[in-house]
């Protein structure tokens, strides 16, 4: 099992220190399409999945989640985060077990996701979990320093509800003059590239899984496709993610380092990138 650079309280210090450079913005892999993320005292988490739910859920099926790494961090230690952001409703990225634990560390924590799916959000967290906040393409939502934007994700397709809202989105979050484009789970789409090109994005977090029908699950960006995206957007460093969480349902990093080349930047577990 894929053993993380620091976990528990050794990343939890980690984190610590990092927050006394408030003037730098450092993300952390936390597995999967799982991000920390702090900049000027405060953290957010994209998509956080940090519990055993899903090997737990599909044990005895068809479809067993097993796990190939360890969890990074318990996320009762996590008593820094004031925001989660979820890009759609699958478990690896909307995750009770993990925001309910956070919300127990975290009294003012907000969940914050796509208008389509509040009312299936609330019901997965249940009538006590603090707060939630319904993100639309029209409306910038501001959180301390970070500023998010919405975009469409295809996952496999770009998906609307009966009143136009996304129920797989991206963000573009703009923080302390730097961009940051978290893809959450999507192929590419006509005019993706156009659309996300004009925010000159510092870093984008794509995932690299790639869409195989056989897996029985939504596809996403392959490590060619994603270091394809990252090119055509410009943005000066891709980092990959969605992998090493589940056995059916992984990648290779070695092709992307392959393919990325000086624009590629692979995190292990636990570990953090200083975006300056």
């Amino acid at each position: 099992m894929i053993v993380p650079v620091a976990r528990d309280a050794v990343f939890v210090a980690q984190v610590r220190r990092a927050m006394q450079d408030r003037d730098i913005l450092t993300i952390w892999w936390l597995g999967q399409s799982g991000f920390l993320v702090h900049y000027d005292g405060v953290c957010i988490a994209l998509d956080p999945y940090l519990s055993d739910s899903l090997t737990e859920k599909y044990a005895q099926t068809a479809k067993p989640h097993v796990r190939l790494s360890q969890q990074v961090v318990d996320p009762t230690l996590l008593d820094m985060v004031s925001l989660v952001t979820s890009s759609h409703n699958h478990t690896d990225h909307l995750d009770a077990l993990t925001c309910i634990a956070l919300a127990k560390a975290n009294p003012a924590l907000r969940l914050a996701c796509s208008a389509a799916n509040v009312p299936f959000a609330r019901e997965r967290m249940g009538p006590s979990f603090p707060a939630l906040v319904a993100l639309t393409e029209e409306v910038p939502f501001v959180h301390g320093p970070f500023t998010l934007h919405v975009v469409p994700a295809a996952h496999n397709n770009v998906t609307r509800d009966a009143a136009g809202n996304l129920a797989a989105i991206g963000l573009v979050i703009e923080v302390g003059g730097k961009v940051l484009y978290h893809s959450g789970d999507t192929l590419r789409y006509d005019g993706m590239a156009e659309r996300l090109r004009h925010w000159r994005c510092d870093a984008a977090l794509l995932p690299i899984n790639g869409n195989d029908p056989a897996r029985g699950v939504a596809g996403n960006l392959s490590a060619t496709e994603a270091v394809a995206l990252g090119r055509d957007i410009d943005a000066r460093v891709v980092v990959p993610c969605h992998y090493d969480m589940f056995a059916f349902n992984t990648a290779d990093p070695e092709e992307f380092v392959r393919a990325a080349g000086s624009r590629g930047h692979v995190l292990q577990l636990g570990e953090s990138l200083t975006i300056r």
